[in-house]
């Protein structure tokens, strides 16, 4: 008979009373003790735990797109790259978790809909903070907000710092010495489609060996775009399927707002352009 495996023969810490272990290192305690079912239901759990993941990658995600965004502004494309790869990995890795709640059957959600109250996705300030970093600014977003002065003060912020596309396209002018008008930068309202701006990017896309880097960058954003537009289609789906259409437990129209929703370009001009080359 082979005796049971012992670690600790082949040098393995095993005690850990005055030494940090896997658990304090990640703070586990919290974190799993973070589910606050208001309900008897099941399914419950599930649900929170969904949202609770996603904030997560969310704050991974403007981890990576702030500093992405600073060494753009330096001219450090070469790791930009890096993080916006990771970022349209970390949408991928969202657009996954809708595959998990969608085994939830309204019968399960109605069970403890009610005892959510008031609250919802769309009060989400990390959601916010992605959709201002990226462009996509609109300050009516703020109100809900002002009850917790903190993340109100925190999205303000990045309301009065250039999106990360605002810096793409400063970048862009001085690779191409160019000059977009000042309303290209706009940092109070989505960004609008230029022909200026889609002119430059033809630029880059008709002699990519010419200017390769903004060509790789051009492509970069595209995929994560692409990966965020399918989050939203499949946050839709998945809040269709559940409670059709319903008005949400923040008080939207639901379903309807979360197709509007798919109707925003974050960056219009590398979408529009194709039709040109």
């Amino acid at each position: 008979m082979t005796d049971a495996y012992d670690p600790a023969r082949e040098g393995a810490k095993m005690s850990f009373a005055e030494d940090m272990s896997y658990g304090d290192y990640l703070s586990l305690d919290p974190i799993l003790g973070a589910q606050n079912c208001q309900s008897d239901a099941h399914d419950e759990m599930l649900f929170i735990i969904q949202h609770q993941t996603s904030e997560l990658w969310m704050r991974l995600a403007l981890h990576e797109l702030s500093t992405a965004r600073d060494l753009l502004a330096a001219g450090q494309l070469s790791a930009v790259f890096k993080m916006l790869t990771r970022v349209s990995r970390i949408f991928d890795q969202l657009n996954n978790a809708w595959d998990v709640l969608r085994t939830m059957t309204p019968s399960e959600y109605t069970a403890f809909r009610d005892d959510l109250g008031a609250s919802s996705g769309f009060q989400s300030h990390q959601y916010r903070l992605i959709e201002f970093i990226l462009g996509n600014r609109n300050t009516a977003m703020l109100k809900v907000h002002e009850h917790r002065p903190e993340l109100h003060h925190m999205l303000q912020q990045e309301l009065g710092t250039p999106s990360l596309y605002h810096v793409v396209l400063r970048r862009l002018a001085s690779q191409l010495g160019l000059s977009f008008p000042d309303d290209t930068f706009r940092m109070d309202q989505p960004h609008a489609a230029s022909d200026l701006v889609m002119d430059a990017w033809a630029q880059i896309y008709q002699a990519p060996h010419d200017n390769w880097q903004f060509y790789e960058l051009a492509e970069k954003l595209v995929d994560l775009e692409d990966y965020f537009r399918r989050w939203r289609f499949n946050h839709v789906t998945t809040v269709e399927r559940i409670i059709g259409f319903k008005e949400g437990t923040g008080g939207t129209s639901g379903v309807k707002y979360l197709r509007r929703m798919l109707e925003v370009e974050l960056f219009p001009e590398l979408w529009n352009v194709r039709g040109r080359l």
